[in-house]
């Protein structure tokens, strides 16, 4: 049977990958046995935020040909006290009994710049979204707790070379049609909406749509989508398991709790990694308080959001390396984002 098994490797910047030699090295991890690596780069975010392309192009070298077939998904912004790192992803192969963990990867075609932020991109995310969770063995979109996808966005050159208008000739707002078009993608394939209401819905606007499952990041790297699925199968072994929770807002962490409490933490298993999605709600309210994030011209709102969430997280769970991903279009309720949580039994 297959058994996940995971790594949290503290990065000094962008380029570091002496924790990751170390620990094949030592023989502790088998780079050919990897299929994911999922970090936190200290860039801005942003367009123009080369740390995540930076970052793997050194992963590539450094794991040579092992790099094949592996998906690398950098989330820049490391605001506050978030510590930069990565998480490997590796599967071996082990006897025993589930449920545990399950990991299923998948790439996209690249996309066209006039279908960013289309139903083109949602209908191509919720495509490759289904082969993931069928690469993992998991019998259905209820078995499905977080599913990460890196997707990509405009530049000026991108927009002027395309054959057909594009969504947006905003490089930043691009990144958030991405990202939005990206979720409902993830929602369409896990049932939590219908395909009438994918193609009905007006990206970035229309916010009580959403995945309350999805954990979309947006970077000038690729023009695909990089797929990571991570469910419960019967069909894995092993010590792992992955929960869930829907953050109402940014500072929801009671939800996380119950989610931490039903896997155990501190009583049969410990922390292993957390991922998170913030973002500044609209409203400009936090259980009617006023907050500022949208109203700073010199930080974007989703560098503040980042901060926010991931101080309050950081607070819950005693740990500074946690993946808090800003901009969460479509992604839990506005304000608020799904969080996903992996323990390990010990």
């Amino acid at each position: 049977m297959p058994r996940a098994r995971i790594h949290r490797i503290p990065t000094s910047s962008p380029d570091d990958t002496s924790g990751l030699r170390a620990l094949i090295n030592a023989g502790d991890l088998d780079p050919g046995k990897l299929i994911a690596i999922i970090g936190k780069t200290e860039g801005n975010g942003c367009v123009n935020d080369f740390t995540r392309a930076f970052a793997v192009s050194a992963l590539t070298q450094a794991l040579g040909e092992d790099s094949t077939g592996v998906s690398m998904v950098m989330s820049g912004g490391t605001e506050g006290g978030l510590s930069p790192h990565i998480g490997t992803f590796g599967v071996l192969a082990d006897t025993g009994s589930g449920p545990a963990m399950a990991i299923g990867t998948e790439l996209s075609r690249d996309l066209e710049a006039h279908e960013l932020g289309t139903f083109a991109q949602i209908d191509c995310v919720a495509e490759t979204v289904t082969a993931a969770v069928k690469s993992a063995d998991l019998t259905g979109a209820a078995d499905v707790h977080f599913v990460q996808v890196k997707c990509p966005l405009l530049t000026a050159d991108r927009i002027a070379a395309s054959r057909a208008p594009v969504a947006t000739r905003d490089t930043l707002k691009s990144m958030g049609l991405s990202r939005g078009a990206s979720a409902l993608g993830v929602a369409l394939a896990l049932g939590e909406i219908d395909l009438a209401t994918a193609k009905a819905a007006k990206i970035g606007s229309d916010l009580d749509i959403l995945s309350g499952r999805a954990s979309t990041s947006a970077g000038i790297e690729l023009m695909g989508h990089e797929i990571v699925v991570l469910g419960m199968s019967d069909s894995w072994t092993g010590p792992l398991r992955v929960d869930h929770a829907v953050m109402s807002d940014a500072i929801d962490t009671a939800s996380v709790a119950k989610a931490l409490e039903r896997l155990g933490v501190g009583e049969t298993t410990r922390l292993r990694a957390v991922f998170a999605k913030a973002e500044a709600s609209s409203s400009g309210l936090i259980r009617g308080q006023r907050h500022t994030m949208l109203d700073d011209s010199d930080i974007a709102a989703t560098r503040h959001a980042r901060a926010f969430v991931g101080g309050a997280l950081a607070g819950l769970t005693g740990s500074c390396d946690l993946y808090i991903s800003g901009g969460a279009e479509h992604q839990g309720p506005d304000g608020g984002g799904p969080a996903a949580l992996i323990v390990e039994q010990i």
